[in-house]
């Protein structure tokens, strides 16, 4: 079966008004709306609306958020929801980061509710998991990736497992320069659509995109994006530059 071919720019908290509005000019300056990649550009939340704008009638390029609230509205000072998203244009939402993870402490439970709220206003959910160092050298990776899909993914339907994105973040290669094999890649992704399967079955884990987290760049996306289940990257550090980002598009 055929995936899409996905590369989403998390910007993390980085740039100004302006830098924003300057890496989006030149990112469109370099790549044909026409190619068959869905670009997703993910900035900070200050900023959702203008790169929409920018963004807006550009074929295969859409507009995603860092986060969601886990309630649509109410009084929680500081928090963005997705009915907010959807209003502004947003057609796809991160759960689940690491550094939603390890900073902000939020568990299973916050994702379930995120994600259901990001469903019920029509965005897609890219679900974040991934082990830390520790659990890789400790041989607990699987156990561990299987646990932050079966935990999650076990409160969804079939219907609304199909309008998710996985992407694979080995958090020991985030912003930390290493990455991962595309050896490791490959046997990780190959290994989380067999969760999908024992969970629901094979038609939905070759269907749901699985997108590779880890300091994805130039250099190594093309490896990694040959890999037979690696549909793409969530990139980072590299998703600031606009030369950089442009090259891993190109990388299919």
């Amino acid at each position: 079966m055929s995936r899409l071919k996905i590369v989403a720019g998390n910007w993390k908290m980085n740039k100004s008004s302006q830098e924003a509005k300057t890496l989006v000019e030149n990112i469109l300056h370099q790549v044909s709306e026409f190619d068959n990649v869905v670009k997703i550009i993910i900035p900070p939340f200050p900023y959702l609306d203008s790169v929409g704008q920018l963004l807006k009638n550009k074929s295969n390029f859409y507009i995603g958020a860092q986060n969601c609230h886990t309630h649509d509205k109410g009084a929680y000072t500081g928090e963005v929801s997705a009915l907010m998203l959807q209003s502004v244009g947003c057609q796809y939402v991160l759960i689940g980061h690491s550094e939603r993870r390890q900073y902000f402490k939020e568990k299973d439970a916050d994702f379930i509710l995120k994600m259901k709220e990001a469903l019920a206003h029509q965005l897609t959910p890219i679900y974040c998991i991934g082990e830390t160092i520790h659990e890789r050298k400790t041989d607990n990776h699987f156990k561990v990736i299987t646990e932050q899909l079966v935990s999650v993914l076990k409160s969804f339907s079939v219907s609304d497992v199909k309008k998710m994105i996985i992407a694979y973040e080995p958090v020991w290669a985030i912003g930390t320069g290493e990455t991962a094999t595309a050896q490791q890649a490959q046997e990780m992704h190959e290994f989380i659509r067999s969760v999908v399967v024992d969970l629901f079955d094979s038609g939905i884990a070759n269907e749901i995109p699985i997108l590779y987290g880890g300091s994805c760049n130039p250099k190594n996306a093309q490896e990694l994006f040959a890999c037979k289940d690696v549909d793409g990257g969530l990139i980072g550090g590299a998703s600031l530059n606009a030369d950089d980002f442009c090259k891993i598009i190109f990388s299919f």
